[in-house]
């Protein structure tokens, strides 16, 4: 009673509080009311005590970004990524055997599809847990995702080059110099890739102006339509000399007429390899290089992650064609794993001519 008295001649009187006493409702359920305590006033002494309002700030909803499937999708290629070539890379480290230029290759292969495989985790990072408006963070993340898949389109050109001199100059390929051209080619590369990745911050993208943004912002569509042409050119050439090694290898296979059965059988098997690595890096690439010559940034988002997703499975199957398939790395999984060797595992030496 004493209390309810207090109230409405507190609310009646308006004038300490300085608010409207037609605001507040006593017996509103949306209004906390609280009593403030009186130091000079003892306990034992009934006092009457002033009902104020505790009027609470509004609780802010916070904005959650919606995490996209195809980005988780993109995230869970990248973890797959790192984890093949991270095991690429270990054995073929701690395998003293395994340095000749066509393992070299494979190595620096499985460096560039590594580094991609992180680029595309950092980029799911960067995109929901950091602040992605931040201008270095976009540019790190593009400039390392373009080095890492330009490196890894050019050490699979390597590779057919490399493949392509070992059948060519048959006799002549297990020299120094060959040693010395591999280390060549893959520090050009590198050297190549590396300078591509930093374009973006050293001025070449659209952050300025958004209507120069390829599919893939901040690369500019002039940018992105000439890594499309050349990623065009490597694969025109990577066909020119895979035909120039299936001809090579019918010519070998007519030459030996002893063992003519065999060796048309593994030419075959042979030219059905190459036509299926050759499909696959083409199914893998080619939708996304069309995709970036005729698009830009206002094409919806779906298209462009619809071309991206195959791209990235590319760096999923490359160890399995050039690492995995070769008996020699095989026979150091086995060795590491279980510490035998399957009794059906081809021992005989591979060469870079083999397939």
């Amino acid at each position: 009673m004493i209390l309810s008295l207090a109230a409405t001649a507190a609310m009646s009187s308006g004038g300490g509080s300085g608010l409207n006493s037609s605001a507040l409702d006593p017996f509103d359920s949306s209004t906390s009311w609280s009593l403030p305590e009186d130091p000079s006033n003892s306990s034992s002494d009934p006092v009457v005590r002033t009902l104020t309002p505790d009027l609470q700030p509004a609780t802010t909803a916070v904005a959650v970004q919606e995490v996209s499937p195809w980005d988780i999708a993109l995230c869970v290629t990248g973890t797959l990524i790192s984890c093949e070539n991270a095991l690429v890379i270990a054995v073929l480290f701690y395998t003293p055997t395994l340095r000749a230029p066509m393992f070299i290759l494979i190595g620096s292969l499985a460096v560039a599809d590594l580094l991609a495989g992180l680029g595309l985790i950092l980029n799911f990072v960067f995109t929901y847990l950091v602040d992605s408006s931040v201008e270095f963070v976009t540019l790190l993340s593009v400039g390392l995702l373009i080095s890492a898949f330009s490196a890894s389109v050019l050490n699979i050109l390597a590779i057919t080059v490399d493949r392509y001199l070992s059948l060519y100059n048959a006799l002549t390929y297990h020299t120094e110099r060959t040693v010395t051209f591999t280390y060549v080619m893959v520090v050009f590369i590198w050297v190549l890739c590396l300078t591509l990745g930093l374009l973006p911050a050293l001025g070449w993208n659209c952050l300025a102006d958004e209507s120069t943004c390829s599919i893939c912002r901040p690369v500019t569509k002039i940018n992105a339509v000439v890594l499309a042409v050349t990623f065009l050119l490597v694969f025109a050439l990577m066909m020119q000399l895979y035909l120039q090694i299936c001809k090579i290898a019918f010519r070998h296979a007519q030459q030996i007429a002893v063992q003519h059965q065999f060796v048309a059988i593994s030419t075959t098997k042979g030219v059905s390899t190459l036509s299926a690595i050759l499909c696959a890096f083409g199914v893998c690439w080619l939708p996304f290089a069309m995709y970036s010559i005729v698009a830009d940034s206002s094409y919806p988002m779906i298209y462009t992650y619809a071309t991206v997703l195959p791209a990235t499975c590319c760096s999923v199957i490359n160890p399995i064609i050039y690492a995995f398939r070769n008996p020699d790395i095989q026979k150091s999984l086995w060795m590491a794993c279980c510490g035998c060797v399957p009794s059906n595992l081809s021992l005989r030496p591979r060469t870079s001519s083999d397939v």
